[in-house]
Order: C-alpha cells, then structure tokens, then sequence
C-alpha cells in the first residue's frame, strides 16, 4: 500500500476511533488515562458493576491521624463459587474503569476457570477516590506506592468482614505498569494477605534517567524506519539553528502557538512530544486496548514505519510531520502544544476538575519523589536527537512542585524506593511476572527471575500489558502460550 493510500485509510478510520482512552507518556500527558489503556469494549460492556465505596484511612503510618476518606471499588461475583478464590486487581495511574471485570483476561480466562470473585479497586487520588481536598503539593504527601499498599490491605480485612462468603479464599492481586509493580510489592510486604500476584510489564527499579526505554523503541521500530527518524531529526537540527526556518517548523508541524526556537525549554517539550508519538505507538503495539478503529486495527508499528520509510513521499521531515498529524487527529487535538510554560502552568492546577487531575499532577508527582523513570534522548545510538536530556525532566519536578524537588532530593527518594522493595534483588514468592519484547518498560522488568517459586514470562513480539487484554484471532501464537502459562501458574498458586 502506498504512503497516501496508508495514510488516507487511517486518518478516515480515526474519525471513528473510540476515545475513551488516549495515550499518556511521562512529561506529556495527552488524556485522562493513565499507561495502562482499559479493554477495549464489546457488547458485553453494556452491564458494567456498580461503583462501591470504603472508608480508608488517610495516614496509615500515623496512629494518631484518624482522618479518612472513601475509596471505589467494583465487584463482579459472575463466576464465583464459596470457598473459591478472589482475585483483586489494583488500579494504577489512570481512572479504574470496571470493563476490566467484564472484558480482559480476568474477566474471560482465569475467574471463569476458578470461579473466582473479581474487585477493582481504584487507587488513591486517581479517577473518583480523592483523598484531599485537592492536589496541593502539601496534599499529594500521601500519595505514595506505601499507602496504595497499605489501602489494599485494609480493603482485604474490610471485605472480609463484609463478605463472609471468601473468608476461606485465597486472594491473588493483579495488575499492569506501575500498577503491577504494585502487585508484585503487595505480595512482598502483605504474604499473609495475599498468595501470590500476576505482575504484568512491572517495572521493578526505580531510576532517574530511563535512557533505555529508547533502545527497545528503537529496536522495535527497525532499521530501516530508525533511519528515516534519523533523517527527520537531522533535517529539523538544521532548521531549529535557523532563525528564518522557525516559521516553516510551526506551519509543517501545527504547533498551538508561533514557533519561537529561542528557549531551550520549549525546543525540548517539542522534540520529545514528537518523539512521544513514536514512544507511544511502540508501546501499545497491537495491544488491543479499546483505541480500536472500526477497521479492527488500530495504530500500530507498521503503520508509523510505513510513513516513515515511503520514499515516495518528499522528505524524512514531512513524513515526520505526517506521523504527527496522525497522532494528533486520533487524539482530536488541533494542533500540537509545544509551550513548556504552558505545560507547567497546567501542571500547577490542583482542582479535582482541572485537567491536571485526570492524571498528569498525580502521575508525575509519583515520578519525583518515588521512581523517576524519566524517559530521556541521554542513550547515544537512538534516532530522536539529543534535544531532551534528563535535566529537562528534572527541571519539570521544581518547576510543578517546588525548589524542594531538586536532583539531590530525587536520588534520595530512588534510593529509598529500591531499598523498600529490593528493585531488581527483590526475593518474590508465588508472582508470575510477563513483559513483552516491544515493551520498552520491559528494560526494567525481572525478565529473567525464577525466585524460588515465582517466575517471569517473556514473550516476543507483544507489546505493553499485552497478556491483559481480551483474547483477539490476531494474537501471536506466543501471546496465547504466555496466558495458558500464566493460569497454570495461578492454579500453582491456589495449590500451595
């Protein structure tokens, strides 16, 4: 298929996409979802569970804070049996949407085959469980990977006693992303609570400059359509360092506002949105989320590369440009916002409506005092350039919070987090822990672990979380083996 041909169909099926969820990438948050997209929805999303809500506690390190706040959570009880087994998935960075319990793998595989009661709890300060009054740096101090824990494990004592029927059940936590190193850290801290966990793309070391998140992009993509990026990015150096040519960036890119490549700041918030486009399709590669198009394909690696390496098609930059159009129509933005102070400015916002609460604030706020994880152009050999090096990340942690949230705070709080949960010599017991090839969050995944009686599950060719979505007759031979290997490990587990 020729490149106006390829380009044409998608943009024309992108009229119709489902835009319940976008993408959302670290430093530039394009929707309300966090990095684990929902499934996409068939007929059997029309009866969706009720919200529930608990009392949590807004302290739970401190006795003598008796503040409280009410958490939501969704139960589907379609497969369950007395006396069979609960399986608890942990929200993570992104509203909790309740198609997990009727569409996804927990849904359609592993309750139905262990007639198991299936709770999505949502995390604290994310979707609908607001903790505080809003999201004031000062508020924000409880959020944090240690109360989620402990809200999960006050969830199961209080589930317990409010349903008698799984006193006797064994619980299994899940969860993806971050919410799957969530998962894996419940079993750690909470054994007595919980059997064991399925822990997908996890990332399990915190770290302040993820500079390998590009390498598997870049190897995801391939040469040759590395090579064209390399081409793009070279032709737009050339016109960054002309005064005269800015014009031609703006109208060839669509930026909000004049291109204006006089400060640094905002020349690294528009390479890294343009690399951004790239990172993200990588990511959810063929992941079967629900950004499907009416074609039953969404936006994929070949799609971007097909762009990227038509030669036919004038130059690497208009393609370039090309690729940004396209993620810009599905996301329905008009044109590209490129303006750093634009983009702290909104980070400020602490409202519970402002757009900053759909996930940016949180999600970045996690990222400066806990795991860092910022994604930067610091690797050598990647084809995006050099324009966003992880000072610029650094730089966004005191420009949102505070001059407090400075580089030597930051490498505390890494510390910290690694020494809590052990990153990569962490001793797990009873957690199966997939990654994908294409994932680039994989590079700090346990993807050789078998830790006594846990496990990892690579699996080649799939992407981000790609074992939690709903089954598809396009799903590599690979990904169907891992889920087989998964529920037998369950069921290893529930025997224990």
């Amino acid at each position: 298929m020729n490149f106006f041909l390829t380009l044409f169909l998608v943009l024309t099926c992108a009229a119709f996409c489902i835009h319940s969820q976008r993408l959302f990438f670290r430093g530039r948050p394009r929707g309300k979802h966090g990095l684990l997209g929902a499934p996409k929805r068939t007929n059997l999303s029309k009866d969706l569970p009720k919200a529930q809500w608990m009392r949590q506690r807004l302290n739970h390190f401190n006795p003598v804070d008796t503040r409280t706040w009410k958490q939501r959570y969704f139960v589907s009880d379609k497969s369950f049996k007395p006396g069979s087994p609960v399986f608890l998935q942990l929200g993570g960075e992104g509203t909790a949407d309740p198609v997990w319990l009727v569409e996804a793998q927990i849904a359609s595989n592993y309750a139905p085959r262990f007639n198991a009661l299936s709770i999505l709890l949502e995390h604290r300060y994310y979707g609908e469980s607001h903790p505080t009054g809003d999201m004031s740096t000062e508020n924000l101090q409880y959020l944090t990977s240690e109360q989620a824990l402990a809200d999960a494990a006050a969830f199961i004592d209080y589930y317990k006693q409010l349903n008698p029927l799984v006193n006797e059940s064994k619980w299994i936590v899940f969860g993806g992303s971050y919410s799957g190193s969530l998962a894996a850290w419940m079993r750690l801290k909470y054994p007595h609570l919980v059997a064991g966990a399925v822990a997908s793309s996890a990332p399990m070391k915190a770290i302040i400059n993820f500079k390998d998140y590009l390498a598997v992009v870049r190897n995801s993509l391939g040469s040759t359509c590395d090579a064209a990026i390399n081409d793009a990015t070279r032709q737009l150096a050339q016109l960054l360092a002309n005064q005269e040519k800015w014009p031609a960036i703006g109208s060839t890119f669509n930026t909000c506002d004049r291109f204006d490549g006089r400060f640094k700041n905002d020349v690294s918030n528009f390479v890294e949105s343009l690399a951004g486009n790239f990172e993200g399709v990588v990511q959810y590669n063929k992941d079967n989320r629900d950004f499907e198009k009416v074609s039953g394909s969404n936006i994929t690696i070949d799609t971007i590369c097909a762009i990227m390496t038509n030669e036919l098609a004038d130059s690497a930059l208009t393609r370039y440009a090309a690729v940004n159009k396209l993620i810009l129509d599905v996301n329905e933005q008009n044109c590209l916002d490129y303006k750093y102070d634009k983009f702290i400015k909104s980070m400020r916002e602490i409202e519970w409506n402002s757009s900053a609460a759909e996930g940016g604030r949180q999600w970045t706020y996690q990222t400066c005092v806990e795991f860092g994880f910022f994604q930067s152009s610091d690797l050598r050999n990647q084809p995006f350039g050099h324009f966003f090096p992880v000072e610029f990340f650094e730089k966004q942690c005191k420009d949102i919070f505070g001059p407090k949230f400075n580089l030597d705070f930051l490498r505390k709080a890494i510390k910290y987090t690694n020494t809590n949960y052990g990153g990569y010599n962490v001793k797990l017991t009873n957690v199966v822990l997939p990654n994908g090839s294409i994932d680039p969050w994989h590079a700090l995944g346990l993807i050789h672990y078998n830790y006594s009686s846990s496990k990892s599950v690579f699996i080649q060719g799939t992407a981000h979380c790609a074992d939690m979505y709903p089954d598809s007759p396009l799903d590599p031979d690979e990904l169907k083996n891992a889920r087989n290997e998964i529920a037998e490990y369950i069921g290893f587990i529930l025997k224990s």
